[in-house]
């Protein structure tokens, strides 16, 4: 964890342009913090996750979740006339 309890997500992510046109993954692996996301959206335990991806860690998922909250916490939200 990082300062203030939070998940030190750059110790589990890369994101290499020579790695799936460089999407942002779980290092040492091809799982895409998409897919990761995907299987939580889709209702995936942690332990199914884990049971079906056997090199992966606790660590690993919840940075995949530290990873999204951070890419949209910078997200800028511009209202429009409509």
């Amino acid at each position: 964890m990082g300062q203030g309890g939070e998940m030190d997500w750059q110790r589990h992510i890369e994101v290499n342009p020579a790695v799936l046109t460089g999407k942002p993954v779980v290092k040492g692996t091809r799982l895409t913090v998409e897919f990761m996301l995907r299987l939580l959206a889709q209702g995936w335990t942690e332990a199914e996750i884990l049971r079906n991806y056997p090199g992966l860690t606790h660590e690993q998922i919840l940075a995949c979740m530290a990873y999204a909250q951070a890419r949209l916490s910078e997200e800028k939200v511009y209202a429009t006339a409509g």
